[in-house]
């Protein structure tokens, strides 16, 4: 229901902060911070640009900017109804409605991409051109924050909106997120067709991915 553009109430802004909840609490932050860390040892504290693809209201970003010293966040998100929420809320980001198969940035724009829950909205072949088209655009690489898929998160996940949640996107979304997460395989075979020069897939909590990608 969130890549369904047509819904433009205030479903999506409630979703966005039911979604800030879970990121805090269930994992999401702490696995962008460890992606981050990989970078800042390469990068040696220098100032610089991270592009968050499909934003939402890049809340992990947010959370961790002042921890990496200065971090420029630009949010891509396609839906106008994320980006209307994110303009209202966060006078921090620079915010581009655009869509990830055609970006509006020059070839090494940005120091470093950060894609959290986002990559499993699609399906493998455009994951593949997505990945493709954020390495052309990125000096350093991309940091992946993605769902493991199991079954234990799937009843979880159900469990938890369930008893927690009072949007009816969340409720619907998050157990199919779960259903489209990754498995390793699944992750080393879209990293196998990368152009890259390194990358590295870690097992975090809760039923998380860590992605790097080192251009």
């Amino acid at each position: 229901m969130m890549d369904d553009f047509s819904i433009t109430d205030d479903r999506i802004d409630s979703a966005l902060s039911e979604l800030k909840i879970i990121n805090r609490f269930l994992g999401g932050d702490s696995v962008s911070r460890n992606g981050l860390r990989e970078f800042y040892r390469r990068i040696n504290g220098m100032p610089y640009k991270v592009l968050d693809a499909g934003s939402g209201s890049s809340d992990i970003l947010l959370r961790l900017k002042n921890s990496f010293g200065p971090i420029n966040i630009y949010a891509l998100d396609k839906n106008r109804q994320v980006c209307f929420y994110s303009k209202r809320k966060n006078s921090y980001l620079d915010i581009i409605c655009g869509d990830i198969f055609k970006l509006p940035f020059k070839n090494e724009y940005f120091d470093i991409i950060h894609a959290s829950l986002f990559l499993h909205h699609f399906n493998m072949h455009e994951i593949k051109d997505i990945l493709a088209n954020l390495l052309q655009v990125t000096k350093k690489g991309i940091i992946i924050n993605e769902l493991r898929r199991n079954v234990f998160a799937l009843l979880s996940i159900k469990i938890l909106t369930l008893l927690f949640s009072r949007n009816q996107l969340v409720k619907n979304d998050a157990p199919l997120s779960v259903k489209k997460g990754f498995l390793k395989k699944e992750l080393h075979s879209l990293m196998m067709n990368l152009q890259a020069s390194e990358y590295l897939i870690k097992r975090r909590w809760a039923f998380r991915w860590l992605i790097v990608v080192f251009k």
